[in-house]
Protein backbone atom coordinates (compact mmCIF):
# COMPACT_ATOMS: atom_id res chain seq x y z
CA UNK A 1 0.00 0.00 0.00
CA UNK A 2 3.11 2.57 0.93
CA UNK A 3 4.43 1.66 -2.84
CA UNK A 4 0.58 2.66 -4.28
CA UNK A 5 0.63 5.95 -2.76
CA UNK A 6 3.77 6.99 -3.54
CA UNK A 7 2.43 6.16 -7.43
CA UNK A 8 -0.32 8.60 -6.41
CA UNK A 9 1.82 11.31 -5.16
CA UNK A 10 4.37 10.88 -8.22
CA UNK A 11 1.76 11.42 -10.41
CA UNK A 12 0.01 14.31 -9.22
CA UNK A 13 3.48 15.99 -9.45
CA UNK A 14 4.25 15.20 -13.07
CA UNK A 15 0.36 16.73 -13.82
CA UNK A 16 1.42 19.74 -11.75
CA UNK A 17 4.78 20.69 -13.81
CA UNK A 18 2.79 20.24 -17.23
CA UNK A 19 0.31 22.43 -16.11
CA UNK A 20 3.20 24.79 -14.88
CA UNK A 21 4.61 24.46 -18.32
CA UNK A 22 1.17 24.73 -20.23
CA UNK A 23 0.27 28.30 -18.62
CA UNK A 24 4.15 29.48 -19.07
CA UNK A 25 4.50 28.54 -22.58
CA UNK A 26 0.33 30.34 -22.56
CA UNK A 27 2.30 33.50 -20.86
CA UNK A 28 4.71 33.97 -23.04
CA UNK A 29 3.00 33.37 -26.11
CA UNK A 30 0.72 35.95 -25.15
CA UNK A 31 3.09 38.84 -24.21
CA UNK A 32 5.11 37.76 -27.70
CA UNK A 33 1.68 38.56 -29.17
CA UNK A 34 0.69 41.66 -27.01
CA UNK A 35 4.82 42.82 -28.10
CA UNK A 36 4.08 41.83 -31.56
CA UNK A 37 0.76 43.89 -31.58
CA UNK A 38 1.90 47.26 -30.07
CA UNK A 39 5.06 46.99 -32.34
CA UNK A 40 3.13 46.89 -35.43
CA UNK A 41 0.22 49.07 -34.33
CA UNK A 42 3.09 51.90 -33.56
CA UNK A 43 5.31 50.99 -36.62
CA UNK A 44 1.51 51.99 -38.29
CA UNK A 45 0.54 54.79 -36.49
CA UNK A 46 4.03 56.68 -37.24
CA UNK A 47 3.84 56.02 -40.76
CA UNK A 48 0.19 57.39 -41.31
CA UNK A 49 2.01 60.40 -38.96
CA UNK A 50 4.90 60.48 -41.61
CA UNK A 51 2.30 60.37 -44.89
CA UNK A 52 0.09 62.87 -43.49
CA UNK A 53 2.91 65.26 -43.10
CA UNK A 54 4.02 64.75 -46.82
CA UNK A 55 0.55 65.94 -48.52
CA UNK A 56 -1.00 69.24 -46.43
CA UNK A 57 1.37 71.66 -47.73
CA UNK A 58 -0.84 74.42 -49.17
CA UNK A 59 -0.03 75.46 -52.60
CA UNK A 60 1.50 78.98 -52.97
CA UNK A 61 -0.86 81.60 -54.17
CA UNK A 62 2.12 83.07 -55.39
CA UNK A 63 1.90 81.09 -58.54
CA UNK A 64 -1.68 82.14 -59.25
CA UNK A 65 -1.23 86.24 -59.01
CA UNK A 66 -1.03 87.99 -62.25
CA UNK A 67 2.90 89.95 -61.70
CA UNK A 68 4.13 93.02 -63.65
CA UNK A 69 6.74 91.93 -66.78
CA UNK A 70 8.89 94.29 -65.16
CA UNK A 71 9.23 97.08 -63.09
CA UNK A 72 12.12 100.45 -63.06
CA UNK A 73 14.17 101.33 -59.92
CA UNK A 74 10.76 104.36 -59.66
CA UNK A 75 8.13 101.71 -59.43
CA UNK A 76 6.70 102.39 -62.61
CA UNK A 77 5.25 98.57 -64.26
CA UNK A 78 4.72 97.16 -67.18
CA UNK A 79 1.70 95.80 -67.36
CA UNK A 80 -0.35 92.57 -69.44
CA UNK A 81 -2.31 94.42 -72.50
CA UNK A 82 -5.63 92.61 -71.63
CA UNK A 83 -8.18 92.21 -74.47
CA UNK A 84 -10.49 94.24 -72.01
CA UNK A 85 -7.76 97.10 -72.39
CA UNK A 86 -7.11 96.70 -76.05
CA UNK A 87 -10.84 96.88 -76.35
CA UNK A 88 -11.26 100.52 -74.17
CA UNK A 89 -7.82 102.08 -75.82
CA UNK A 90 -9.43 101.04 -79.09
CA UNK A 91 -12.57 102.80 -78.07
CA UNK A 92 -10.52 106.04 -76.65
CA UNK A 93 -9.14 106.00 -80.11
CA UNK A 94 -12.05 105.69 -82.32
CA UNK A 95 -13.71 108.57 -80.01
CA UNK A 96 -10.53 110.57 -80.44
CA UNK A 97 -11.09 110.21 -84.74
CA UNK A 98 -14.32 110.90 -84.34
CA UNK A 99 -15.47 107.35 -85.66
CA UNK A 100 -17.04 103.88 -84.32
CA UNK A 101 -15.31 101.46 -83.15
CA UNK A 102 -16.12 98.77 -85.36
CA UNK A 103 -14.31 101.06 -88.28
CA UNK A 104 -10.97 99.40 -86.60
CA UNK A 105 -10.26 95.62 -86.20
CA UNK A 106 -7.74 96.64 -82.96
CA UNK A 107 -4.32 97.63 -82.34
CA UNK A 108 -1.17 97.62 -84.70
CA UNK A 109 0.43 94.41 -83.94
CA UNK A 110 3.99 95.33 -82.38
CA UNK A 111 3.51 98.85 -81.59
CA UNK A 112 1.54 98.51 -78.07
CA UNK A 113 2.86 99.77 -74.61
CA UNK A 114 1.00 99.42 -71.41
CA UNK A 115 2.12 100.82 -67.89
CA UNK A 116 1.24 102.06 -64.25
CA UNK A 117 3.15 104.80 -62.63
CA UNK A 118 2.09 104.64 -59.06
CA UNK A 119 3.57 107.82 -58.22
CA UNK A 120 0.97 109.71 -60.40
CA UNK A 121 -1.66 106.87 -59.63
CA UNK A 122 -2.30 106.97 -63.83
CA UNK A 123 -2.20 104.65 -66.44
CA UNK A 124 -0.21 105.01 -69.79
CA UNK A 125 -0.04 103.57 -73.01
CA UNK A 126 0.78 103.93 -76.34
CA UNK A 127 -0.09 101.92 -79.73
CA UNK A 128 -1.45 102.22 -83.06
CA UNK A 129 -5.09 101.51 -84.48
CA UNK A 130 -5.46 98.54 -87.40
CA UNK A 131 -8.14 100.10 -89.74
CA UNK A 132 -11.05 97.83 -91.02
CA UNK A 133 -9.87 97.80 -95.17
CA UNK A 134 -13.42 98.26 -95.62
CA UNK A 135 -13.42 101.88 -93.70
CA UNK A 136 -11.44 104.55 -95.81
CA UNK A 137 -11.99 107.04 -93.70
CA UNK A 138 -10.82 104.75 -90.36
CA UNK A 139 -7.93 104.41 -93.18
CA UNK A 140 -7.33 108.08 -94.10
CA UNK A 141 -7.31 108.26 -89.90
CA UNK A 142 -4.14 106.73 -89.05
CA UNK A 143 -2.10 108.50 -91.46
CA UNK A 144 0.51 111.46 -90.32
CA UNK A 145 -0.58 112.72 -86.60
CA UNK A 146 -3.08 109.49 -86.50
CA UNK A 147 -0.57 107.25 -86.98
CA UNK A 148 -0.11 107.03 -83.35
CA UNK A 149 -1.84 107.40 -80.20
CA UNK A 150 -1.01 108.15 -76.78
CA UNK A 151 -3.08 106.93 -73.64
CA UNK A 152 -3.87 108.51 -70.31
CA UNK A 153 -5.80 107.14 -67.90
CA UNK A 154 -6.34 108.31 -63.86
CA UNK A 155 -6.83 105.49 -61.76
CA UNK A 156 -10.50 105.77 -61.24
CA UNK A 157 -11.04 107.85 -64.60
CA UNK A 158 -11.22 106.87 -68.34
CA UNK A 159 -9.02 106.97 -71.30
CA UNK A 160 -7.88 110.25 -73.04
CA UNK A 161 -6.09 109.77 -76.23
CA UNK A 162 -3.32 112.01 -77.81
CA UNK A 163 -2.62 112.08 -81.37
CA UNK A 164 1.40 112.15 -81.50
CA UNK A 165 2.84 110.68 -84.76
CA UNK A 166 4.53 113.22 -85.70
CA UNK A 167 5.20 115.00 -82.06
CA UNK A 168 8.90 115.98 -82.09
CA UNK A 169 8.96 116.15 -85.31
CA UNK A 170 9.44 119.59 -87.64
CA UNK A 171 9.61 121.95 -84.04
CA UNK A 172 5.63 119.73 -82.86
CA UNK A 173 5.95 119.18 -79.37
CA UNK A 174 3.74 116.72 -77.19
CA UNK A 175 0.37 117.23 -76.11
CA UNK A 176 1.16 115.02 -73.01
CA UNK A 177 4.48 113.14 -71.56
CA UNK A 178 4.76 110.11 -69.62
CA UNK A 179 6.48 110.36 -66.78
CA UNK A 180 10.26 109.35 -66.66
CA UNK A 181 9.93 106.54 -64.35
CA UNK A 182 7.48 104.95 -68.00
CA UNK A 183 9.64 106.27 -70.47
CA UNK A 184 12.53 104.14 -69.15
CA UNK A 185 10.53 101.39 -68.70
CA UNK A 186 9.28 101.34 -72.22
CA UNK A 187 13.03 102.46 -73.39
CA UNK A 188 11.30 106.11 -75.11
CA UNK A 189 13.57 108.87 -75.60
CA UNK A 190 13.76 111.23 -72.31
CA UNK A 191 10.72 114.05 -72.60
CA UNK A 192 9.10 111.53 -75.55
CA UNK A 193 5.53 110.44 -75.94
CA UNK A 194 6.43 107.97 -78.76
CA UNK A 195 8.68 105.07 -79.58
CA UNK A 196 11.81 106.16 -81.79
CA UNK A 197 10.31 103.20 -84.34
CA UNK A 198 7.41 104.95 -85.24
CA UNK A 199 8.08 107.34 -88.11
Amino acid sequence: MGAALAAVVSLASCTSAQHTSSSTTSSSTTSSSTTSSSTTSSSTTSSSTTSSSTTTSAPSSATTELTPTSTTAQGASDLPLTTAVRSQLVDAGATLHGLPPSSFTGLDPGTSYYAFDPATDTYWAGAGLDPSPTTTQAQVSVQDDGGYLLFERPAAGAWTAYNVGLAGTDGSTCPATPPAAVLALWGWPAGSCRPTTIG
